[in-house]
């Protein structure tokens, strides 16, 4: 189902957090794999639980903070299941960074 839920590039994206984080911390990588998954399986429930953020991109897209962790989880809305499409730390230039969302 993981496939379902998230998109290559965020799986990526989470992998690369989750690698930079357990160079520190073993126990905070896993809890960040172990939230991103239960974000993800509660999003596709309730897709409607993210914020809009029309500043980064169109009404489809929607944001998720990451309860405990410095990153938002970008989705779609409008597919079925919603999907996780990026995985973004915070701190970055959100506009540059997600500026290829469909807008």
């Amino acid at each position: 189902m993981t496939g379902r839920l998230f998109a290559p590039q965020a799986l990526r994206e989470l992998r690369q957090a989750s690698v930079w984080i357990a160079k520190d911390n073993r126990g905070a990588a896993d809890a960040l794999l172990a939230a991103a998954l239960r974000a993800a399986q509660q999003l596709a429930e309730k897709p409607q639980l993210g914020r809009v953020r029309l500043d980064l991109a169109p009404e489809r897209f929607r944001f998720w903070a990451l309860r405990g962790f410095p990153y938002l989880l970008v989705y779609d809305a409008e597919v079925q299941p919603a999907r996780i499409i990026r995985i973004v730390h915070m701190a970055r230039d959100l506009p540059v960074v997600l500026r290829d969302l469909d807008h």
